[in-house]
């Protein structure tokens, strides 16, 4: 009895795994290609990608299945508790039970092109959602990137701010010993104190901006809120460049998913028309039809019908040969061909053919505009990769310049040549010029990305399964 109560102690005072903290070791490293790997598996977007997929596969099945032969068997059985017609007749029509089953094989020879046309519009409709998914895709490995980049920065920004307020505190501890020195007064002390605490706010929001940031990175690669993670790549400038140069040299037309999707969805209205005017032509089937039906008194039949000879009833014609059936079972066999054409419907066919065509027409217009709007994404990105080379090479240099001059009006502050004022003009010119520069390779970075995407080129320099395809192979060209 003691040793059951100290183990019912020791379970009450156990933490169960669901109340014990997250143990370091469950911490995700989660690289920059990780990240994009894992949202096209298994993001939200990829999947609803997938899932448009397998539903146009069904309409293709279904579409096509109307050219195919259709077989299809039934079975019945009826009882007939009261017969008029026996009644009024005579009792050989009276068959209490009935039992029938049959085989029916039909096949359409001729729709007015119906058949061919859906199959064609919804192989069209299906390979433009192939295309939809492969655009959704590389979206999505754009986004991810982005929010991957941004954490990065946020992280980084976060950095520059703690180093901003350990020099502002370093600088208020420097100007308090001035002050006991007699080489400062109470106004810089105080000075140097309230521009420490200006820097608080800032280190704050930086640090806010970071569990922002990695909110959003959880979001879009389904990781839980609560998973601690931990982000590997730290970008390679010299890598970023290379990449930006092989851009630069791509000189193959605009491949983008976007314009072929459009293409086919106007392939598949041209060919919703050939199927609304198939109503104004006839339609032939034919049709074949094999069973057997039996008429036993009672109980399932489980022999074959035959007719036996019975005696005939009192007072019938002379040498009358009588017969009865068996109760089992009689082949039912017959071949049929129908040919239906509607004279008049009411206009529903010209309204049909009404409509299929302006559909056409407006998706020759989307066509089009997605055309147009592809040439000025690319053209803007263009500009964009532009600019952002731009900056990246005049804000290197002015970092390393703006670390020179703080350095050189700390050490004249120490020696009584510089001003209070001139450090902390030095010190916010550094912060300023560093985040530039953390800002300017992450905004190259995703420049280049948001290029290649217009371009319909793979939107990261790294590999990913080839599974998830953020990209159409470019056409090969042909050498005259």
């Amino acid at each position: 009895m003691p040793l059951l109560l100290l183990l019912l102690t020791l379970q009450a005072t156990t933490p169960s795994l669901a109340d014990r903290p997250r143990a370091a070791g469950d911490t995700i490293a989660l690289s920059l290609s990780d990240a994009v790997t894992r949202s096209l598996r298994s993001g939200d977007e990829a999947r609803s990608a997938a899932a448009q997929v397998e539903i146009t596969d069904a309409q293709v099945t279904i579409a096509r299945a109307a050219g195919l032969p259709q077989l299809r068997l039934t079975g019945n059985q009826s009882r007939v508790f009261e017969s008029a017609r026996a009644s009024a007749v005579g009792q050989i029509f009276n068959q209490p039970n009935t039992y029938t089953a049959s085989a029916a094989l039909s096949q359409s020879l001729f729709q007015g092109g119906r058949v061919v046309a859906g199959a064609r519009a919804a192989s069209n409709a299906r390979n433009a959602t192939l295309m939809d998914r492969t655009e959704v895709l590389a979206q999505a490995s754009l986004d991810v990137q982005r929010a991957y980049l941004q954490a990065l920065f946020a992280a980084t920004l976060a950095e520059i701010q703690d180093t901003s307020l350990a020099l502002a505190t370093q600088r208020l501890v420097q100007v308090q010993q001035f002050e006991r020195a007699g080489r400062a007064s109470r106004y810089d002390v105080l000075r140097a104190g309230v521009e420490r605490a200006n820097l608080q706010p800032a280190v704050i929001q930086a640090r806010s901006d970071v569990e922002l940031a990695m909110v959003e990175l959880r979001r879009l690669i389904n990781i839980p809120f609560d998973q601690p993670v931990r982000l590997t790549t730290r970008l390679d400038t010299a890598g970023v460049l290379a990449w930006v140069a092989t851009l630069r040299a791509d000189q193959g037309p605009v491949n983008r998913a976007a314009v072929r999707s459009a293409e086919l969805i106007s392939g598949a209205r041209h060919a919703a028309i050939r199927v609304a005017r198939a109503d104004l032509f006839p339609t032939v089937n034919i049709t074949a039809l094999t069973g057997a039906q039996a008429f036993p008194q009672n109980g399932f039949p489980t022999a074959r019908g035959r007719l036996e000879t019975v005696p005939c009833p009192d007072g019938g014609t002379p040498g009358r040969i009588c017969t009865s059936q068996n109760g089992g079972w009689f082949g039912d066999k017959s071949l049929g061909i129908a040919i239906a054409w509607p004279i008049f419907d009411g206009l529903r066919a010209k309204g049909a053919i009404d409509l299929a065509s302006a559909q056409a027409r407006l998706a020759d217009l989307q066509l089009t505009q997605t055309r147009e709007r592809i040439a000025s994404e690319a053209a803007r990105a263009r500009a964009g990769l532009a600019r952002a080379e731009a900056l990246f090479s005049a804000r290197g240099q002015n970092a390393s310049e703006a670390g020179e001059a703080f350095r050189l009006a700390s050490l004249r502050q120490s020696r009584g040549l510089a001003t209070q004022l001139e450090v902390a003009d030095a010190q916010l010119a550094l912060t300023v010029s560093r985040t530039n520069e953390a800002r300017a390779v992450y905004d190259l970075h995703l420049a280049a990305a948001g290029l290649a995407r217009a371009l319909g080129r793979p939107p990261q320099p790294f590999e990913i399964p080839a599974a998830q395809r953020t990209a159409l192979p470019l056409p090969e060209t042909r050498a005259r």
